[in-house]
């Protein structure tokens, strides 16, 4: 599904911020990448999202080499991506529900077919009773639950999750991985970013490291 051979990546005349980065991530994982805050999580992340290009290496996504791919058919592997920013960037004048409801809605869905499946999903991120907030009025931990209800609510083939339970407390983080993990369970390949260690425990996971830039260790916790 994902495929990193040899990628490093400077910005300007800058330090390279990765470093000979070569993984594969299979169909159906979840994966943690974990690290010290700079290692180079983010940037990772954005390179797999698209928002970034390598300035050496081979990225593949979906089977499609990122350096060659037609600019035309970015839209539609990105479409296949659901992905929680550490920014949130929600849609300050939509309430929450249609915050969530937005990807259904550009995929062309109507109201009576989503409606149900997006009051569940906040409900289940503990937002049931939020309905109709717009994020100004959220805390900036319901926005984070908004966020990631976004993410999955269309069922992507692929999830990346930039520390997702960083501004919630640890019930709702626990919740929101096994959220996580019920997707994955479902066929979604999950990749969460996180200085959270204590949220691998439970999890049957594989962890990439990054250290300064280099992954230095892939391990399965099972």
């Amino acid at each position: 599904m994902v495929r990193f051979e040899n990628v490093g990546m400077r910005y300007g005349a800058g330090p390279e911020v990765l470093r000979d980065v070569t993984f594969v991530l299979e169909a159906g994982s979840f994966t943690f990448l974990t690290g010290l805050s700079g290692a180079g999580k983010t940037t990772l992340l954005k390179l797999i999202t698209v928002a970034e290009r390598p300035s050496r290496g081979l990225i593949t996504l979906f089977g499609h080499d990122l350096a060659t791919v037609r600019r035309k058919t970015l839209p539609a592997l990105r479409r296949r991506v659901g992905v929680v920013f550490q920014d949130f960037r929600l849609l300050d004048h939509l309430s929450a529900f249609d915050n969530v409801a937005l990807p259904l809605r550009i995929a062309g869905g109507q109201p009576a077919d989503y409606a149900l499946d997006v009051d569940e999903l906040l409900s289940w991120v503990g937002l049931g009773d939020r309905l109709g907030a717009k994020p100004p009025t959220l805390s900036g931990g319901e926005q984070q639950r908004v966020a990631i209800a976004r993410a999955v609510v269309a069922k992507p083939d692929l999830l990346i999750a930039d520390e997702p339970t960083g501004n919630v407390d640890a019930e709702i983080g626990a919740r929101l991985i096994r959220l996580f993990a019920e997707l994955n369970r479902l066929g979604t390949t999950v990749v969460i970013a996180t200085h959270d260690r204590s949220l691998m425990e439970n999890t049957r996971s594989r962890e990439m490291r990054l250290v300064d830039g280099r992954l230095v260790e892939l391990r399965v916790r099972t």
